[in-house]
Formats: structure tokens, C-alpha cells, sequence
């Protein structure tokens, strides 16, 4: 059981570093559970790894609760308010609508580990092309300045990540500097865009693999949920400090090295 403890502890740490940064959650929690798994039967396992999603939603809100919230005292700020949910909810429908339709056959044919693999080498190429050419930065300076368009394209991007391994952050980030946001804008919309997100998705495996766990798996929960949920807001927090001097070539560089370094292990050694 203490084995349980560690295991469920360590797995919340690499999806609270993961799941905002551009090196993608899914594909290391893939790679992760087989170190760390936990006792019991497959669908408790699979249950943790979507429960512990969901404090990352509570850190977004968290951190940008300004925003994100309500503003019930300012009509005028609550107008963009309105309408910036408005637009991260347009963003959302690809994602929600292919993701309902396509979740077993995703969960079936590419939950592994040389589709992880792949995907963190592709993305990491294509994280470092993108600094090459200093794309982003012509369109959108600020967060209310983006449109419905912009927003629907960006969730087609985010639809990419649902090949796990690619991440819905980096999808996110790169289809936004594409379409010509700021790096600073594309991070941060792709910080909202993860609420609905990770919410639909989350709630979509609940439901299909139910909360009928012991008490020991019930603390495992707990354990996970809060460990997640301090070590996302510090990420969010370093993140939005890091990209204002940095950019994503260190990103794409740890992909790539963790995907040669990962297929070496399993398949030539």
C-alpha cells in the first residue's frame, strides 16, 4: 500500500508538470504507468490518471480567477467576460464532438507507447521550426482581441492532440502562433481552453468506468488530486514567467531526447 502512496504521489507530479507545458501529459503518464503503476485492476489505474486532470482545471481558475470569473459589480467587464467564454466555448466543439465520437477507437489503436514516442519526436521538430521562423506575434497582442474564427481554428488544432503524445498544449500554442498570436496569448488561451477540455474529457472516462472504489482507492484519489493541483498552479506560474524571456526550443529539444532516449530503452537495449 505504501507502494500505492509513492506510485500515486509521483504520478501527480509529472501530470502537474506536464499538463500545461508542451511536452505533452497523456503520453507521459502513458510511458509513466508502467513504472508507477498502481495495485488493483486496470480501471481504477485509468480512473486516477483522468481524476488527477481535473485539479489542473481548479489551477487555471485559481490563477486567472480575475478573468475567469464572474465580475458581477462591472457590467462592461462582465460583457468580455461573457463573450471570452463565449469564444473558449466555440474553441472547445471540435475537440468535444470528435472526441465523444472517436474515443474508444483512440483508446484502442494508439494508446501506446510507439504512437507516444513518434508523436513526442514530431512534435519537437515542429516546436523548434516554429521559433526558427518567429512565427506568432502579428494579430493578436491581447486576449480580447481574438476572434470567433481564430478561436475555431485553434480547436481544430487542438484536435491533433488527441493522438496522444502530441499535446493539447502544444497543439494549442502552435495553432495559435500560426494564426498570429503572441506567445504570450497563445499560452494563455491554451491555459483556457484547457478547463473545458479536460473537463469533458475527464467526465466522458468517468462515466464509462464509474467511482465504485474501496476506501484505500478513495485516499489514493485525494492523495492524487491534491498533489496535481499545487504542482499545476506552480507550473502555470513558472510557465507565463518563463515565455516573457523564453522561447520553446528547450520544448521541443526535451521531446525529441525523450523520445530516442525512451525508444532506445524499450525496443534496442
Amino acid at each position: 500500500m505504501i507502494q500505492d502512496f509513492i506510485n500515486a504521489t509521483l504520478l501527480a507530479i509529472i501530470e502537474g508538470i506536464t499538463e500545461f507545458l508542451p511536452i505533452s501529459s497523456t503520453g507521459h503518464l502513458i510511458l509513466a504507468e508502467s513504472w508507477f503503476s498502481l495495485q488493483g485492476d486496470k480501471t481504477f489505474q485509468d480512473t486516477f490518471l483522468v481524476v488527477i486532470q481535473f485539479p489542473a482545471i481548479l489551477a487555471v481558475l485559481l490563477y486567472f480567477y480575475k478573468i475567469l470569473l464572474p465580475p458581477l459589480k462591472n457590467k462592461e467587464v462582465m460583457k468580455i467576460w461573457f463573450f471570452l467564454w463565449i469564444k473558449i466555448a466555440i474553441a472547445f466543439i471540435p475537440a468535444g464532438i470528435l472526441g465523444f465520437l472517436l474515443d474508444d477507437i483512440i483508446d484502442y489503436y494508439l494508446f501506446n507507447t510507439i504512437t507516444v514516442l513518434i508523436s513526442l519526436i514530431i512534435g519537437g521538430i515542429i516546436l523548434i521550426w516554429i521559433e526558427k521562423f518567429q512565427m506568432g506575434g502579428e494579430g493578436y497582442s491581447d486576449i480580447t482581441e481574438v476572434t470567433i474564427p481564430f478561436c475555431l481554428m485553434v480547436g481544430l488544432f487542438q484536435c491533433i492532440a488527441m493522438v496522444p503524445g502530441v499535446s493539447r498544449s502544444a497543439a494549442t500554442i502552435i495553432g495559435a502562433m500560426i494564426l498570429g498570436a503572441t506567445r504570450g496569448v497563445a499560452v494563455e488561451f491554451s491555459f483556457y481552453l484547457a478547463i473545458p477540455t479536460l473537463a469533458g474529457a475527464g467526465g466522458l472516462k468517468l462515466i464509462k468506468h464509474g467511482l465504485n472504489f474501496t476506501l484505500s482507492e478513495w485516499f489514493l484519489l485525494l492523495l492524487g488530486s491534491i498533489v496535481s493541483f499545487f504542482v499545476a498552479y506552480l507550473v502555470i506560474a513558472f510557465f507565463l514567467k518563463y515565455i516573457k524571456t523564453h522561447d520553446f526550443k528547450i520544448f521541443g529539444v526535451y521531446r525529441i531526447c525523450l523520445g530516442v532516449i525512451i525508444f532506445a530503452i524499450y525496443y534496442l537495449i
